[in-house]
């Protein structure tokens, strides 16, 4: 059985980013997961002592704090700014954009329509910014009863479809007199998307690496699903089965933002030994 990677797969600039700033950062806390993937999170934990805080209640004597890749609410963020701790930032820059523009067009008055999942940290932390009305959207129907004004603005999750993005817009664009439309999906996310949905065009079954409640992940599951019925969502190599691979011929492999490169070349291994 042949193994193909994605073109385009795994770790993005900001999670990257992110994982260097908590190993040049030992013996901290993260406020909140740093990134959706538990095994790293255990590494950098072993590694260099930096632990994880599910939120700012639980703050003790920690004397430096790490704001995780998501982001946090605005309200969060201030309570920290008050405390005598040592604050580091890692927010991707990407979902920092999101935050200064519902921040920004709130405050000139337009209602601000959020596409993401309304649980998700990335979420909470980019609506915490408006200053008005503001909703969170997963798809069309779920506008269609919402008292919007004639001014709107459009953001969405950074970890979404561009599809169901462009749905969102153009049914605003039928509704709203006078409709602001920013695409802050991650180029990175799309990207992976694309090659994603390439390779299991081909492939009998796809493997894709990455932290279950990962939202970015789970988006490139549904479309490996979408041509490749035999899609699996694995954290790491201990949870593959053997009968996925029996008669196939194309094993195609992706992975989420948030999946260093260890692990998938652990994965890749295990096939490798199983087949």
């Amino acid at each position: 059985m042949k193994i193909e990677l994605a073109k385009k797969y795994g770790f993005c600039f900001g999670v990257k980013r992110a994982i260097k700033i908590a190993e040049n950062t030992e013996n901290s806390a993260t406020i909140g997961e740093l990134i959706h993937n538990n095994e790293e999170i255990d590494r950098l934990h072993k590694k260099f002592g930096v632990k994880t805080l599910n939120d700012i209640s639980e703050i003790t004597d920690e004397k430096r704090l790490i704001i995780r890749t998501h982001g946090i609410t605005k309200d969060d963020l201030d309570v920290l700014k008050s405390k005598n701790k040592e604050l580091i930032d890692a927010t991707c820059p990407f979902v920092k954009k999101p935050q200064q523009i519902v921040e920004k067009m709130s405050s000139e008055g337009y209602d601000i329509i959020i596409f993401g999942d309304k649980n998700h940290p990335e979420v909470k932390g980019v609506k915490s910014y408006a200053k008005g009305k503001v909703f969170v959207v997963l798809d069309v129907s779920e506008l269609k009863n919402l008292k919007i004004s004639n001014k709107v603005a459009l953001v969405s999750q950074t970890t979404k479809r561009i599809e169901n993005f462009t749905k969102i817009a153009e049914f605003l664009m039928t509704t709203t007199k006078e409709l602001r439309i920013f695409n802050t999906i991650c180029n990175a996310t799309f990207q992976n998307q694309e090659a994603a949905a390439k390779l299991a065009k081909k492939a009998d079954v796809m493997i894709i690496i990455g932290g279950k409640n990962s939202s970015n992940t789970k988006q490139l599951l549904l479309i490996s699903q979408n041509f490749c019925k035999n899609s699996y969502l694995i954290e790491n190599e201990n949870e593959l089965k053997k009968e996925w691979f029996l008669n196939k011929e194309i094993c195609g492999i992706t992975a989420g933002a948030s999946t260093p490169e260890w692990i998938i070349k652990k994965v890749v291994k295990k096939i490798n030994t199983m087949c």
